[in-house]
């Protein structure tokens, strides 16, 4: 039997096959998640939208609103964890995800093992980037760390860029402290995933290219460099 979650997740399911539907929404339920489920984007977007979701679980091909258009909608106002699914695992589809801002992705018909570790991993980047209560031991200035425009605390998980605020999703602020921690070091992909994505096999190294770019249209394009067939640093 496997062994519950020690405190209640909550998981939007938006999948339109209702066989796939019930069984993904069975066997994560059996590991102690709280599921609620739609069958078409527009009826998730309402779920999304009058409740409290830990995490989104979407499938690409959706009637009414396709995954795609679901996740760029759910990313206006949220950074909840978002996993798509895709049948086809086809790069379109995996890219657009990505882009739309999607933080991971599984191909159908996934392994429930392979899904829950995904979903963990998702929740545990979630609850790192969470910031913490502020009080008498909040980050000052002397722990600030700054490269150019933009200025990082890790205590307080706060990125700014020339004073201003960014909203960067838990997966993006986790890429950001990772590179700050290593400032002008060569990360390679894969080094990333172990690190960010929490992934202790091999992944696909897309998802670390598009999350980069994600995370250069808000921090500024020249801030992360590439260096050719090895990876990225953060420029000093």
């Amino acid at each position: 039997m496997p062994e519950p979650e020690p405190t209640p997740v909550t998981i939007l399911l938006v999948e339109d096959d209702e066989v796939i539907r019930r069984s993904v929404a069975m066997a994560l339920e059996r590991y102690g998640y709280r599921m609620t489920v739609a069958g078409d984007g527009l009826t998730g977007l309402e779920l999304f939208r009058e409740g409290q979701h830990d995490l989104l679980l979407l499938d690409v091909m959706l009637p009414a609103l396709d995954g795609i258009g679901l996740c760029r909608r759910i990313r206006e106002t949220s950074t909840a964890p978002i996993l798509m699914m895709s049948a086809r695992g086809d790069a379109l589809d995996v890219v657009s995800g990505l882009e739309a801002g999607a933080d991971d992705y599984v191909v159908k018909p996934v392994d429930t093992a392979v899904l829950v570790a995904r979903i963990r991993s998702l929740l545990r980047r979630a609850s790192a980037a969470s910031p913490p209560p502020a009080g008498p031991d909040a980050s000052g200035p002397a722990g600030l760390l700054a490269f150019g425009d933009l200025t990082i605390d890790p205590a307080a998980l706060e990125v700014r860029r020339d004073g201003r605020e960014l909203a960067l999703a838990p997966t993006e602020l986790r890429l950001l402290l990772e590179f700050s921690a290593h400032p002008g070091i060569v990360l390679d992909r894969q080094t990333l995933l172990r690190e960010v994505w929490d992934y202790g096999w091999d992944g696909d190294t897309r998802v670390v290219d598009l999350c980069v770019q994600r995370l250069r249209k808000k921090i500024g394009a020249d801030r992360i460099e590439t260096v050719r067939g090895f990876g990225y640093k953060l420029r000093r």
